[in-house]
């Protein structure tokens, strides 16, 4: 039996259908970002990073760094244990106080990642809902999809944002248990949910809310509550479920909701009970972020600012991007093998780097650069994209101006 050539096989597919993926080594630099080193085939190179998480650049803020080193010499490293073993630090307990009253919830609990909060807590949540069915918009991240999935609980998909739809099948669920699981920013095309207008028929059919809102907290609203938190609409969310590894620039997911909700969470989710808690100067750099940006609008009204102008010089260049209303923008390619050859240009020829995101992350035929302007990235480094992006699609043959998937 040749049980490497499964994996050779199945990785020999992936390369086939221009989905395998290729790792940059990056060192990022306190102090400098979004400048980078990329440790290239022929040495280390400076680059500029276009495609971070670290939307606000708190990864390198000197509050979150100066409370993680100071509280890694006072208390050690590691957490010790799982919160049920040792593991349950004061600074732990710290961050989920900040986070929930961020949300203006009566609890939240942390988990080791954004995706692990949505798997364990939608699974956990329906699990506890006898006879729950989930009602699932069509383009929720996948860690949300293994949360449904693990639950074992009775599903129906929605079409996106379609109120028409969702109101359909909540009719047709009759007066059984629901839960509508969605997400208040769209990480690939960078639309919104209707979040009103979804609570509006929650209110109308009887049904449990959870809002995923990584891509927004941190960065919409008077405090960085997110979306819901812009809206007013926060009151109305049952569960709000956030990531500390993205605009706050740390690591680690969590969910906020009422006290029931959080300790039966807490009681009942193997993903949180077996596995060891954030590090102590880990959750401490994230409070210390959490605090930053619920007093400071300066990074988010830098983030809107440098968004709104990168926007503009790509589409005044003639660059085919996706219109949206978010701080993500997505340019159109439509093919894999494309979409990796201007990734790999921009980062060989011209210090850019922007990820590849292609199948199975977005659709066949709809593969895109997705570009993250940060406050950091200013004018220069705008001027800088603009004018690699249009060597790169005019060396590649790409079409500028607004085709059919930017018009869409």
């Amino acid at each position: 039996m040749d049980y490497q050539g499964f994996f050779t096989s199945a990785l020999d597919r992936l390369r086939a259908e221009r989905r395998y993926r290729v790792f940059a080594d990056i060192e990022r630099v306190a102090g400098r970002f979004p400048q980078a080193i990329w440790h290239a085939p022929d040495g280390p190179r400076p680059i500029t990073v276009w495609c971070s998480n670290d939307y606000l650049g708190m990864g390198q803020h000197p509050d979150v760094i100066a409370a993680m080193a100071d509280t890694a010499q006072r208390l050690g490293t590691g957490a010790g244990g799982t919160r049920n073993i040792s593991g349950n630090s004061h600074p732990i307990v710290r961050l989920e106080a900040e986070l929930a009253d961020l949300h203006a919830k009566e609890a939240a609990l942390v988990f080791t990642s954004g995706y692990i909060s949505n798997q364990t807590g939608i699974s956990t949540i329906a699990r506890l809902i006898p006879g729950c069915l989930i009602l699932s918009d069509a383009l929720n991240h996948n860690s949300m999809i293994e949360g449904v999935r693990q639950s074992g609980c009775e599903k129906a998909i929605f079409r996106h944002n379609d109120l028409d739809h969702l109101e359909e099948l909540l009719r047709g669920a009759g007066d059984r248990p629901k839960l509508i699981v969605f997400e208040s920013v769209y990480s690939m095309d960078g639309d919104v949910s209707p979040i009103h207008a979804m609570c509006d028929l929650a209110e109308r059919y009887g049904a449990m809310t959870y809002l995923d809102e990584v891509h927004a907290v941190g960065m919409y609203g008077p405090r960085g509550g997110g979306i819901a938190d812009r809206e007013g609409a926060m009151g109305r969310i049952d569960v709000i479920e956030g990531t500390l590894g993205k605009a706050f620039g740390v690591l680690g997911g969590y969910i906020a909701a009422s006290r029931a909700v959080a300790d039966a969470v807490r009681s009942y989710a193997p993903g949180f009970i077996f596995t060891t808690a954030l590090p102590p100067a880990v959750a401490a750099a994230a409070a210390a972020s959490v605090r930053h940006l619920k007093r400071s609008g300066a990074e988010r009204e830098g983030q809107q600012r440098q968004v709104a102008r990168t926007k503009e010089a790509l589409a005044a260049a003639g660059l085919p991007i996706l219109p949206t209303e978010t701080h993500i923008v997505p340019i159109m390619v439509g093919d894999a093998e494309a979409c990796k050859a201007a990734s790999d240009r921009l980062l060989e020829k011209h210090g850019i780097y922007i990820q590849p995101i292609n199948y199975p992350t977005v659709p066949r035929g709809t593969e895109r650069l997705r570009i993250t302007p940060s406050p950091l990235h200013d004018e220069t480094a705008i001027a800088e994209l603009t004018a690699a992006l249009v060597e790169v699609w005019g060396v590649l043959g790409l079409p500028l101006g607004r085709g059919r998937m930017a018009a869409e």
